[in-house]
This record gives structure tokens, sequence and C-alpha cells, in this order.
């Protein structure tokens, strides 16, 4: 995932205002978040917390949290009052003195912490998955299979076929249902890549999901025959210390490197230079799928070959043998013949990379994604 987002586009004047709920306050690291907030078409206000008691408006001094000692004492003494600054209250009177018509919820489980405030607050919302909230089994269970947000959501969103057939078993409404991929921002589009070097590149977060081990075991053994090949695999998280160790055990760290978070200006500068982009996500144990991943979408868009597994939202966006090679998770050795056989032909990886950006153009813009979006608000608002 990249760390933030640059692309920019002119909003088109609406009288709608766009009540935006997401547990961060910086979205930079959650380009789709970043997308929503900056594209929509309306007057976006940014709402922060993952639940109502800690709540916050960006560029506001509303902040729930603020209750003085008096306001705490008088609610004690006081029914009536104690009802009046309830935190639902307070958060519906605030959204209702913004004149929101509409509210986008980022995130499954940030719609269920909000339940308190919907069941109070009579306007229509849209939950937005994203992979995790819909995946993980216990996440799925403390929600409650999302069975109050289903019945009062006005629409939710699925960024995979496999997401939509989850949310589907789980019993959302298919009426309410939309399956809307994310777009790359438009920059990678622009990219100019040669891929002259024996160069893999990875990114995203060290997870289980994403199980870098795999990527590095698969790329250890390629090395006999293209001894020149490089594999940066960037980004932070949990796994990244295990990657290393693994690194050194197989005695590759002069062929591995590890640069950490890379802005979308690195990114892309790497794009413009690698044979292929990695990723070997899986299922986790816990049930933990991927969405669509943003960083393989804007790697297609680059005009870069991906190189990944037949999982969740990838499948949706990667068309084996054309724009890249998928393989089954945990297949190691059938990621290294995948590796293998770009690495052999640079007309191969040109001509999958230009495929895969033409199938990026066609179907997968973040045009698209945000007509969708704002298709589905104004529809929502007007009824």
């Amino acid at each position: 995932m990249i760390a933030y987002l640059t692309l920019t586009a002119q909003k088109i004047n609406s009288r709608m205002n766009i009540a935006l709920f997401s547990i961060n306050k910086h979205v930079y690291s959650e380009t789709f978040i970043a997308a929503h907030k900056t594209l929509l078409n309306g007057n976006v206000f940014y709402y922060y917390g993952n639940n109502i008691a800690n709540m916050k408006l960006e560029n506001s001094d509303f902040d729930i949290r603020d209750y003085t000692l008096k306001q705490m004492i008088l609610s004690r003494l006081s029914k009536s009052y104690k009802n009046r600054i309830n935190r639902a209250n307070l958060l519906s009177n605030n959204l209702k003195a913004n004149k929101i018509d509409v509210a986008l919820v980022e995130y499954g489980t940030l719609a269920f912490n909000l339940l308190p405030l919907f069941r109070i607050w009579n306007i229509p919302f849209i939950v937005h998955f994203h992979g995790y909230d819909a995946s993980v089994k216990n996440v799925i269970a403390g929600c409650n299979n999302y069975k109050e947000v289903f019945e009062r959501a006005s629409a939710v969103i699925a960024v995979s076929k496999t997401m939509e057939l989850a949310l589907l078993d789980m019993g959302c409404p298919k009426g309410k249902l939309y399956y809307n991929t994310y777009g790359p921002n438009d920059l990678f589009l622009k990219v100019e890549s040669d891929k002259s070097e024996l160069l893999l590149v990875g990114i995203g977060r060290f997870v289980d999901k994403k199980a870098p081990y795999f990527t590095i075991l698969a790329f250890s053994k390629i090395l006999e025959s293209f001894p020149k090949t490089k594999l940066i695999l960037a980004g932070d998280g949990p796994l990244l210390n295990t990657s290393k160790n693994l690194v050194e055990y197989l005695g590759i760290e002069n062929s591995v490197s590890f640069p950490g978070s890379v802005t979308p200006d690195h990114f892309r500068e790497l794009l413009s230079k690698c044979r292929a982009f990695v990723q070997h996500s899986i299922t986790s144990a816990e049930g933990d799928m991927e969405g669509t991943p943003v960083a393989i979408l804007e790697a297609q868009a680059a005009s870069i070959p991906v190189i990944s597994t037949y999982h969740a939202g990838i499948q949706d966006v990667v068309e084996n043998d054309l724009t890249g090679l998928l393989v089954k998770e945990k297949d190691v050795e059938g990621m290294a013949n995948a590796m293998f056989k770009l690495l052999s032909s640079k007309n191969l990886a040109d001509d999958m990379g230009n495929k895969a950006r033409q199938n990026i153009l066609a179907n997968f813009t973040m045009s698209r994604h945000i007509r969708v979006l704002n298709e589905i608000l104004q529809n929502l608002t007007k009824k």
C-alpha cells in the first residue's frame, strides 16, 4: 500500500453533503479512502475514530471526547440532561447541523460500532467493506455477522467477487450489494517501463495474508538460472524481521533488499525498471484475505505483468497468461516457474504488461470506481 495519494480531480458542484466515516485520521496509507475523501462529488465531512466515543470531525473543533466535569455531574443528576448529551445524540446533532444527506462508512467493523447512531439517525448510509472486515472469522463473529448492519444499511460495497459471495453468505440482501473494485492513481498510467533489468518488485504490509516468505522461497529457486536477478520487497509489518532472517538463512542477502515503506514516486521509479511485480497472497489461518490489492492495480497500470496467486480480488483483475501469471496459494514451485518464465523473455513481459495496462484502462480506472460510488450516493439521496 502506498504512503499517500497524489491523484487530484476537480469536484463537480453539488448540494449533496456527505459524511465520510473512517477509523484513522491519516488515510494516506489507505489510498482508496484518500480517493473517496478527495474525489467524491459533493461536500465531504470527514469523521474519524474507531467508535462513537472518540469520533472527531476534521477541520472542526467537534470532538465527542470533550466532556467537562460539569457535564459529567449534570448527566448523573439529570436523566433528561444525560439523554441530551448521549454520545450518539451528540454525533447525530452534529450531522444534522452540517445538513448531511448521506454517509459512507469505511469498513464493516466501523459500521457495526456506529449502530447506536444509525438507530436514531434516519439518513441513508453505505457500508464499504475492504478486506479483513469481511474475512477474519473472529472479527465477523464479533460484529454478529453484521446482521443489524445489513438490515439498516442502504447499500453495501464489496471490492472483490470473493468478498461479494462472502457477504451474501453472511446474509447481506442481494439488492443492497454492489461490486466496485478500486482503481489505481492515474499517475501510474504514465509510467514508462522498459523492463530491461532483471528485477522483481513487491510492495505491501509484511503480514500473513501477503506471505512474503513464499515469495522469497520462490525467488531463491531461480537464482541458479538468473544469478544477477534482484528482488525488492518494500513495506513494513510484523513479518519483516522474519523475512530478513529467511533471506539470511538462504544466503541470498546480496540479491534481496528491504527498503521499508516507500513513497508513490519511489514505487513508480521501481516499476519503471522491473520485469514483474510479485506478491504471494494467501488466506491466513484466521481467515484474513485481501480485498483487491491496490499495488497490483498500480503495477498493471504501469504496464508491469503481475506474478501472484488465485486469491480473492487478485484473480478478478489479473488474467492468467494474458496480463500476468497466477498460481495456487502456497505453490512455491509454481511461482518460481512463473518468475523464470518472465525473466527468460523480455518480449513476453512487454506483451503481458501492455495488455495489463489496457485491462486497467478498460475496466479498473480510478474514475470508474469513483463514478460508480457517486452514482450510488446520488441514488440514495434521491430516494
